[in-house]
């Protein structure tokens, strides 16, 4: 039996050795790739989720598709380093579920900027800062972050990306028992998301909400009989207790990204387009509006409206389709709705996320 594991870990050993070979000839075809670039863009997500869609399609076990994928989003991650590093600003600080959906998406071999707001993520972009921000735009409990959205309509930003980041909540402390906490810090869509499980085990604390949960694990370091709710990193980080897991009240819940740049992005095979628009103020306006996508066949995936911010509208309507604005069916929906609509404006066309 030792003979046969011996056996079986030098076969290890060799093909961990191949396998470094492979991924070494992989870097230096990257960096080639680097040198003969023109358009100096280093990211091509429609690129790489064609990859990543391709391997899924061929892997044949025993590893996960997912499993495959994160192995494979590692490996781009570096050898795309190779040609140059990518710099991504996200909702900081350190620790929040906007760090760990940014590493997801682009890997760990990136410059990381951590920002204070929603909105220094897209100054950080608009101003050549960071060659990418990561927002969050929808939870799957408490719905669309406004912000976010407010941003999209008024900003000269492309989405190039989504990311679907399955979201645990955790409750830390310095303390050790749960009868010890008198103050819970999180971001509002936290205590949200986890009213309650708060409301049944902690239900006269005060709930404090702050700018990011890794903001409010800040808090709790520095504070006796203090809690955060946050992530199992953000208890790493700060050196935490976790007094409990998974206290959202909903096992599914979900936080939706966007990835922000200024470049268009090419078709995938698996796309989505997002747009807003304002409708003219006459009876049927909104029926009038979206008939062109039953028309051609283009099925919207998200309606939402919000209170406009410009012009004269009383309300704007951001919707998500299936397909690339480069589709003949999108294009001519997009062009029979232009003639119907007070106001239009594409905010991209992406790859969708597969995490759903």
């Amino acid at each position: 039996m030792k003979k046969n594991l011996n056996q079986i870990r030098k076969e290890i050993d060799r093909l961990d050795e191949h396998i470094l070979k492979l991924v070494s000839e992989r870097g230096n075809l990257a960096k080639e790739v680097g040198k003969l670039k023109s358009d100096g863009i280093i990211y091509k997500p429609d690129r790489e989720a064609s990859l990543i869609a391709r391997l899924k399609k061929i892997n044949q076990g025993p590893l996960s598709h997912q499993s495959v994928a994160n192995i494979f989003k590692s490996i781009i991650s570096n050898c795309r380093a190779l040609e140059k590093k990518l710099s991504v600003a996200f909702l900081g600080p350190l620790g929040t579920f906007s760090e760990e959906a940014t590493i997801k998406h682009f890997g760990e071999n990136i410059d990381a900027i951590p920002t204070n707001s929603i909105d220094e993520v897209f100054t950080q972009v608009q101003s050549d800062i960071a060659h990418y921000g990561v927002v969050p735009v929808e939870n799957s409990t408490e719905g669309a972050i406004s912000r976010t959205l407010d941003l999209l309509l008024t900003k000269d930003l492309n989405i190039c990306g989504e990311i679907i980041l399955p979201v645990h909540h955790c409750l830390i402390s310095k303390n050790k028992s749960l009868t010890q906490i008198k103050k819970v810090y999180a971001h509002g869509q936290s205590l949200a998301q986890c009213h309650d499980w708060i409301m049944n085990n902690l239900p006269n604390v005060d709930k404090i909400a702050v700018m990011s949960n890794a903001d409010g694990a800040k808090h709790a370091a520095k504070e006796n009989n203090s809690a955060a709710i946050a992530s199992i990193k953000a208890a790493d980080l700060y050196k935490l207790n976790i007094l409990h897991e998974n206290i959202e009240d909903d096992s599914r819940n979900s936080t939706r990204f966007l990835v922000l740049s200024k470049q268009d992005i090419g078709i995938s095979g698996n796309d989505k387009t997002s747009i807003v628009v304002a409708t003219k103020n006459k009876p049927g306006a909104i029926a009038d509006l979206v008939e062109p996508f039953a028309k051609n066949k283009v099925s919207m995936t998200k309606l939402e409206s919000r209170p406009a911010k410009i012009g004269m509208w009383e309300y704007v309507f951001f919707i998500d389709l299936e397909g690339h604005l480069r589709d003949k069916k999108v294009k001519t929906s997009l062009q029979q709705i232009e003639s119907r609509a007070s106001f239009i404006k594409v905010l991209g066309s992406y790859p969708a996320s597969n995490d759903k």
